[in-house]
């Protein structure tokens, strides 16, 4: 039998194979009694990088439609922190492993505040409402739905984590990160200083890349007299569409490294799928819906009030097919449900009643919490009551299966949990326009913090760290992600008109939007012809899920990611191409140099990213305060 390790960075990263109570093999085994975990320094260290993180991922979002990973990033940040720190002599205590992963459950709740639906129903809702409500009150409602989330994970953990074992793959890749930094850093016996070592090298090189993108924004857009030049924010190419310059299609080369960033972090198939569909959209159907008057200028946002409607219905449809596709995955996830009113085993009879958070968390947080969520339904977006009170038990199993479905593929499904909240409140308030979008919201909100925390508690899991002190991490995550994400939106968007903008497409904003107008209103307000481009998106959306679950795997590659096509059509063509390079550039390191591949992708792109957004946020800051033009 394999022992426990006696230090923090020994732990092991598999449960070990054991006969009996699987349960009782981790705590006699993995579980690491007594180390310290959510220490003061943890909480503080995570609620920081994760509120910058959460600045960076709220740029992110309006320019991309994609919220990026943070819990991987936010660990290398820390762990070099306190590396300095120690190497200086301002910290005289190693910062442990499990400090570390504790630190990462905080930032990861405050930098995923962006998702989930948060900042898409936000967005949408300033866009097509005139609701307009506080900076207060919107804190309030992200952290309580927030929280309701973290709160729904307590009854679904033990289950897929501790007895069955699945995969969620991010958390078992950090376990993984994890270990391997901390085992190079104190020089554990056995631990692959080559590999593991880079922990140091990987951060240096984050910073590097930040300061790279930073000046990059800095010198593009910041704007005054003292200032010597300013990079173009943009390339134009020289050939022309339908008579047109390739600029006027929005097809151009933009100097932004925040986009080729987030393309060298998703997929290549997901790159060539946005190039390829960029391409159809501005290239070719874009001057043949000019030539038939169904536009009537050419111009981003003339050409995407068109494209939003088959590309929504692409996302929606394949979401939602591949939602029900996991149907398994679906009626697993009902047995979280299911133990709720089933007899519970006494602390005697438990073996982790002492670590496992109480059961009688989750209806003592959701009686405190769901009446404040309905209120606020009411009260902010006149929701009546009656429909806010059927939002909280929908929220709570959308939320169970939210977090099923990640824990098997990886992928939280808020693109199918959204719409269905959404379709359902079409039927029972129809014309609530407020009231569908936040209302979609209420359960994105829930499912993706859900899922976030299981994904946290698999990498404790596997370095035998206690849940209970995870899931205080988590809302304190929560807490800091809800300061910083509202007033930072009104800080970068300080117009909300711009949104849907060639500078700030807000693709998951626009989708959101139009979901909701349908579902709301109908569609009968589509633009001319739209309604067979949304038939044509609904089909495509439902054959390309069902190729992703059913074509040879060989076949994979080359199959259209439903998801690029889908976001394609709500961005300008110079967002996709961008992103298009920088997935092309990771795969082509995949290929030919993996190993440098694996060194240089997820650091340099991350600190493009960090660099570039949270510079743009001191030049707004600095517009504000009159040290910069606009």
């Amino acid at each position: 039998m394999t022992t426990a390790s006696s230090r923090p960075d020994e732990a092991n990263t598999a449960v070990p194979d054991h006969k009996g109570d699987p349960e009782q093999v981790w705590l006699e085994t993995v579980y690491r009694r007594g180390e310290k975990q959510l220490t003061p320094r943890a909480v503080i260290a995570g609620m920081l990088i994760g509120g910058i993180m959460c600045l960076s991922n709220l740029y992110v979002f309006f320019k991309t439609g994609w919220s990026l990973g943070v819990t991987l990033t936010a660990c290398i940040l820390a762990f070099a922190i306190f590396e300095l720190l120690r190497a200086v002599r301002l910290s005289g205590s190693e910062f442990t492993i499990l400090e570390n992963n504790a630190m990462g459950s905080v930032a990861s709740a405050a930098g995923y505040m962006t998702g989930g639906g948060n900042m898409a129903a936000f967005g949408a809702l300033l866009m097509v409402t005139t609701a307009r409500p506080s900076v207060g009150w919107m804190m309030l409602w992200f952290g309580v739905i927030a929280a309701m989330g973290v709160c729904a994970a307590i009854p679904i953990k033990r289950q897929p984590i501790n007895r069955e074992g699945l995969a969620f793959p991010t958390g078992t890749a950090t376990a993984e990160t994890l270990k391997s930094m901390h085992e190079a850093a104190h020089h554990v016996e056995g631990a692959d200083q080559a590999k593991s070592g880079g922990g140091k090298e990987k951060a240096k090189l984050l910073g590097m890349a930040g300061i790279v993108g930073a000046l990059l924004a800095f010198f593009r857009d910041a704007k005054a007299a003292w200032i010597p030049f300013n990079i173009p924010a943009s390339i134009p190419l020289p050939f022309m569409i339908a008579g047109r310059a390739a600029k006027d299609w929005t097809i151009v080369l933009k100097s932004e490294l925040v986009l080729i960033g987030a393309g060298a972090l998703m997929s290549f198939r997901t790159g060539w799928s946005l190039l390829y569909s960029a391409i159809g959209c501005y290239a070719v159907l874009a001057p043949r819906l000019l030539a038939e008057g169904k536009i009537t200028e050419v111009s981003y946002k003339s050409i995407v009030a068109w494209t939003l409607w088959p590309g929504a219905a692409i996302l929606v449809a394949s979401g939602i097919t591949s939602f029900l596709l996991d149907y398994k995955s679906i009626l697993r996830s009902f047995s979280g449900l299911s133990a709720l009113f089933t007899k519970k085993k006494s602390a005697e009879d438990d073996p982790l009643a002492e670590v496992e958070c109480p059961e009688w968390w989750f209806p003592v947080g959701f009686g405190l919490l769901a009446p404040i969520v309905v209120t606020l339904m009411a009260f902010l977006f006149k929701i009546p009551v009656w429909a806010g009170l059927v939002a909280v038990p929908l929220a709570v199993v959308m939320g169970f299966v939210a977090a099923r479905v990640t824990g098997e593929t990886d992928v939280t499904p808020t693109k199918a949990l959204g719409p269905v909240t959404q379709a359902i409140y079409g039927a029972l308030t129809p014309g609530n326009l407020t009231g569908n979008i936040m209302s979609g919201n209420v359960t994105g909100g829930i499912g993706l913090h859900a899922a976030d925390l299981l994904t946290d508690l698999k990498s404790g899991y596997l370095l035998g760290a206690s849940p209970r002190q995870q899931f205080k991490g988590q809302l304190f995550g929560v807490v800091a992600g809800a300061l910083v994400v509202v007033p930072a939106f009104w800080l970068i968007i300080p117009d909300p008109s711009v949104l849907g903008s060639d500078e700030w497409p807000a693709p998951s904003c626009l989708v959101w939007a139009g979901v909701s107008k349908a579902f709301a209103n109908g569609l009968t307000g589509l633009p001319p012809g739209a309604n067979s481009g949304v038939i044509i998106g609904l089909a495509l959306g439902v054959t390309l899920a069902l190729a992703e679950r059913f074509a040879p795997k060989k076949a994979m590659p080359y199959i259209p990611s439903p998801a690029g096509l889908g976001i394609a059509l709500v961005i300008p063509a110079s967002n996709a191409i961008a992103m298009f390079i920088g997935s092309a550039i990771a795969a082509l390191l995949r290929k030919y140099r993996p190993a440098l591949g694996e060194k240089y992708t997820i650091p340099l792109s991350s600190g493009f990213i960090a660099g570039e957004s949270l510079m743009g946020i001191v030049i707004a800051l600095l517009v504000v305060a009159g040290v910069l033009k606009k």
